[in-house]
């Protein structure tokens, strides 16, 4: 029996204080991760690490690449090959939802298992979001099949997901053998995509409510009895005053927001315009009703009752654009007031609506509302901020902006060379010519040699604060290792197969990560489980490497929250989910997978 120590109780309660950070997000995960560090190192007495192994995590194979991969995902994402897809999809569905849903599941999978699957959701969801609406069908029934499926592709590779890397080098660590191979997964990789598959296209259609009706985004959002339409008479004292003063004046008096000027065939934004009021404008208009016709009243307007304002009135390419959008965990606004955040003043932007968890529409009022993660925002903006707003960490555009990124249809001569590049990346990879770490940033080098990445792009294409989570708990799986808390906790598990067969613990190890990654994030629950795994395989005399199969696949299958996994949150707002969805939804599936999962394991090598 191993004996516990002083340092054992210490790292458990780290691991414990850690995972209540984590769940309850009282400071942010990555935060949460470098206090990690500091406590590791500082308490080295108990913990066994050093300085150099609490770095340890940002020279981590695993960290460098997962770093290289968000860059290449970006140079691809940049090419705009990926929206090709959409008039192909569109044709092939022909307004049915369930070729529809097939071609989403089909497509999305596969591009998963090469790409980094945060920014394929990001570019599929306008996509989806526009051919559900051409197609009469809820946003809701397709969205979060969208993400399952992204996070299904995830395991056909080692790059798949960031979970695969982390879990490759924990492995190679913990047993001495080699890293996983670029293709060691894809074999359980296509069986675990087809089971999932077929289960989104017969099952969860069932499941899923239909929590948005079809139609466009004014109305999906519930803004139109807030919006209205006016015409500026040649008597109103508006007349001649500059029209960006008359909207600040009226944001300011009435809460009343003054969205665009039509002036014949012309819109403009007023508050980003230095053009006068004339008569006989029209004035598209934001506000409670009552205001409305209050601010008619007082500035002489006349109300148009018949005048309807739609997506088409709202979104008007190269004038003006309505945009969509998803607050991330990582966003600076979390927790700032809407009015503080000052949006039209930084952005020209007007709010119109925010969608928050559980579905709640907040439709006025917005100055003292609170930014959320997770929370969906409908603004109207100019059509150059909205492309800006595209490239800022503080938000997740979720509906379409237009781009000169495809002509004719056909790909770019960068697209071709962004192709070649990631080619070259997973062949070189694949047959063992260079380590995948250095083939990443090899490729990174070869796109911005290329132009098809700048090297701010580059930058700017990571999320920083994954890299920083995985540098914090690293070391914290480490810890576990060297104060002998892996050994005991792999011994108390072992114990289970005084009533288990081996099949049953690996099963047991599938469904504790799969729930840990739901509360937890995925690559955290992995490096904390895949120790205790491969300790416990060691000590029934089974493989460890098809344990450690089974806690990489389950780290993938965190579909049960929202806040599982990134894409789960990205499609919260759009398809206007309640928590509950995930559950109904993810809980089945990931049931359903563990079982094949630990099948399949046993299958192809043997436990």
């Amino acid at each position: 029996m191993v004996a516990v120590t002083s340092g054992m109780l210490v790292v458990f309660a780290l691991v414990v204080v850690t995972m209540v950070l984590f769940v309850t997000e009282a400071t942010p995960p990555d935060v949460t991760a470098i206090g990690v560090i500091v406590a590791l190192v500082v308490l080295e007495p108990w913990t066994q690490v050093d300085l150099q192994t609490g770095l340890s995590g940002f020279s981590s194979t695993a960290t460098i690449t997962i770093l290289a991969m968000y860059a290449l995902s970006k140079g691809i994402q940049n090419t705009g090959a990926i929206r090709l897809l959409g008039d192909a999809v569109s044709k092939f569905a022909h307004g049915s939802e369930r070729r529809l849903l097939g071609a989403i599941v089909g497509l999305t999978g596969p591009i998963a298992g090469i790409i980094n699957n945060t920014p394929v959701v990001a570019v599929f969801i306008p996509m989806v979001a526009d051919l559900a609406d051409e197609a009469a069908v809820s946003p809701s029934k397709l969205l979060i099949p969208l993400s399952y499926a992204s996070m299904l592709g995830g395991t056909l590779t080692l790059i798949g997901t960031a979970t695969n890397l982390v879990a490759s080098e924990a492995y190679a660590t913990a047993t001495g053998e080699p890293p996983f191979s670029m293709f060691v997964f894809t074999p359980l990789g296509v069986i675990v995509l087809v089971v999932g598959g077929v289960y989104l296209m017969t099952v969860a259609p069932r499941l899923i409510p239909e929590r948005i009706a079809p139609g466009n985004r004014t109305a999906s959002y519930g803004v139109e009895p807030f919006l209205a339409r006016v015409l500026v008479p040649s008597r109103s004292p508006l007349v001649g005053s500059p029209a960006k003063e008359v909207a600040d004046d009226a944001h300011r008096d009435l809460n009343v927001d003054i969205l665009d000027v039509l002036r014949g065939q012309t819109h403009f934004i007023a508050t980003d315009s230095d053009r006068d009021v004339a008569a006989r404008d029209i004035l598209t208009i934001r506000g409670d009703p009552a205001t409305i016709r209050e601010f008619c009243r007082l500035a002489e307007l006349r109300f148009l009752p018949r005048a309807s304002v739609t997506d088409e009135e709202l979104d008007r390419p190269e004038q003006v654009a309505l945009v969509e959008l998803v607050i991330p965990r990582e966003s600076g606004l979390v927790g700032e007031a809407i009015g503080g955040a000052r949006l039209r003043e930084r952005y020209d932007a007007t709010v119109l609506a925010v969608r928050r968890h559980g579905g709640e529409l907040i439709r006025e009022h917005f100055r003292d509302v609170e930014l959320q993660v997770g929370d969906s925002l409908l603004l109207q903006t100019t059509d150059e901020t909205a492309r800006y707003l595209k490239d800022t960490d503080d938000f997740v555009v979720t509906s379409e902006v237009a781009e000169d990124l495809i002509e004719d249809g056909e790909l770019s001569p960068s697209a071709l060379r962004a192709f070649a590049i990631v080619a070259a990346v997973i062949g070189l990879a694949a047959v063992g010519a260079v380590p995948i770490a250095i083939a990443a940033l090899g490729g990174v080098v070869a796109m911005v040699v290329t132009d098809v990445l700048s090297p701010s792009e580059a930058y700017d294409a990571v999320s920083w604060n994954v890299i920083f989570l995985l540098a914090g708990v690293i070391p914290l799986g480490r810890a576990l290792q060297l104060t002998g808390g892996v050994a005991l906790i792999g011994e108390l598990v072992g114990q289970t197969a005084m009533v288990l067969p081996v099949l049953g613990v690996l099963a047991l190890f599938y469904v504790l990560t799969g729930l840990l990654a739901n509360v937890i994030t995925p690559v955290a629950s992995v490096v904390l489980v895949l120790p205790i795994a491969i300790d416990t395989a060691l000590r029934l005399g089974a493989d460890p490497f098809g344990f450690a199969i089974a806690v990489t696949f389950a780290g993938s299958t965190a579909f049960m929250t929202p806040i599982g996994y990134q894409t789960n949150l990205m499609v919260y707002g759009p398809g206007g989910y309640r928590f509950t969805d995930y559950l109904r939804v993810g809980a089945p599936l990931q049931l359903l997978l563990a079982g094949v999962t630990t099948v399949g394991i046993a299958f192809l090598w043997g436990v």
